[in-house]
């Protein structure tokens, strides 16, 4: 009788030994198993610093991290001027444990302090979990260190206003004779301005949002001309051309309205509030306007009156479909001088994993930079692209430099200020 009760405890065992091993580890918070490595009753305070004005997504990451350092409290600065003060202020008594640094600060003189003050964030002591974010945005450095890692990624493309495709029987083009001929259908369908985009400025103007992938695929293989466009070479303006000329034949095909689109005001609000309107299928802009959607919802009239779904798309300007232009948006460095350094660490050990970083990405309504893209109906589609296609400037080699004289150069084409000749025989006398 004794042999057949324990028979009998030991199967009512298993289901529940079956169901607590079940249990996934990033339904834990912190995501992906997160175990605290410090003592949990400890108490100090985390400062991090960057330059937006308010930073709800990271302090929801505070709440999330606080469940296992009740004591740590953290809180987020905005530092004025943020790109020229930050220096100062890593120099200064009050310097922050974390703080926003980019990629192309990296190697420029006024910005030394940014890098010299960051930790390396590639030592294998700190435990970080790098793989699990995309590899061509993590920066490259001379030496191998790491002294940020994204926290955040960008592209550029357009937003679509998908109701109205489903409305009108059309598909999201997936190549460039597809998105000449969606223009066409909308067009003939009663729609003025089928693709619209921001122009008054050349950050981020229609001209660059859509040519800039094109361009990069044709000098990503180049070693040569990548190297030209760098030390900013007059003659490598030719590598210019046939985007140039690329952008000259798109404004044409798909008739875009460069007036109506010089009536935007600003490459934030202004597109956004303009998409709202209703009346736009496709309206170019970066990942960061698109971040910017949501909360404008409630401040769009029209989009009350008569909501509609969107989602952001790459724009294909080749007949092989589109590239993905992926590139890092914020990165976090972490103070090596911080008096709670530790801590520090163990938040972006926290921080850095697929869950954390996913989150934080979907509510500040950002492209994560993990490797796992399909999490967020909103950017889905550039997680579809083949990998022969996602182009990252990191790996290319391309400088900022060279980035803009080329966004100088295709603003003027587009605009009509300067022909295709003379913006390619202008490569490298252009300024910021």
């Amino acid at each position: 009788m004794k042999k057949l009760i324990r028979m009998v405890l030991a199967m009512l065992m298993i289901p529940a030994v079956a169901a607590c091993g079940s249990e996934k580890p990033e339904t834990a918070a912190g995501g992906e198993g997160f175990r605290p490595s410090l003592d949990t009753s400890t108490t100090c305070h985390i400062r991090i610093a960057g330059g937006y004005d308010n930073f709800e997504a990271l302090e929801a990451e505070f709440d999330r991290f606080n469940a296992h350092y009740p004591n740590v409290e953290l809180m987020y600065t905005k530092v004025d001027d943020y790109n020229n003060m930050i220096g100062t202020v890593l120099n200064g008594n009050d310097a922050p444990d974390i703080y926003v640094n980019y990629s192309w600060m990296y190697g420029r003189e006024q910005y030394s302090s940014s890098i010299d003050h960051a930790e390396n964030l590639a030592d294998p002591a700190l435990g970080l979990n790098l793989d699990c974010i995309r590899s061509n945005i993590i920066l490259n450095t001379d030496d191998g260190t790491l002294p940020m890692v994204p926290v955040f990624s960008n592209t550029y493309g357009m937003l679509v206003n998908n109701t109205l495709f489903e409305k009108e029987g059309l598909s999201v083009p997936t190549d460039y004779q597809e998105l000449i001929a969606v223009c066409d259908a909308f067009r003939e369908k009663g729609y003025e301005s089928p693709l619209m985009g921001y122009s008054q400025q050349e950050t981020t103007s229609l001209f660059t949002v859509t040519v800039y992938p094109f361009f990069c695929a044709s000098v990503a293989k180049d070693a040569e001309a990548v190297n030209k466009l760098n030390s900013l070479d007059a003659s490598a303006g030719e590598y210019m051309r046939p985007s140039l000329e690329k952008i000259t034949q798109f404004l044409n095909d798909c008739r875009v309205d460069t007036d109506a689109c010089a009536k935007i005001e600003n490459n934030y609000d202004a597109v956004i509030l303009r998409f709202f309107e209703g009346d736009v299928p496709m309206m170019t802009c970066s990942g960061d306007t698109v971040s910017g959607t949501k909360k404008r919802e409630s401040r769009s009239e029209a989009f009350i009156a008569s909501p509609f779904t969107y989602s952001f798309a790459p724009i294909p300007l080749s007949d092989e479909g589109p590239s993905f232009v992926d590139m890092p948006n914020l990165q976090f460095s972490v103070n090596k001088d911080s008096r709670n350094l530790e801590m520090a660490n163990e938040f972006m050990r926290f921080l850095i994993t697929t869950p954390e970083l996913n989150e934080m990405a979907r509510n500040k309504g950002l492209m994560s930079p993990t490797k796992d893209l399909s999490f967020n109906s909103m950017y889905a589609a550039f997680g579809n692209i083949p990998e022969s296609r996602i182009l990252s400037p990191e790996v290319i080699g391309l400088s900022d430099d060279a980035f803009i004289q080329i966004r100088q150069a295709v603003y003027r084409v587009g605009t009509g200020e300067m022909t295709v000749d003379e913006a390619t025989a202008a490569y490298g006398s252009f300024s910021q």
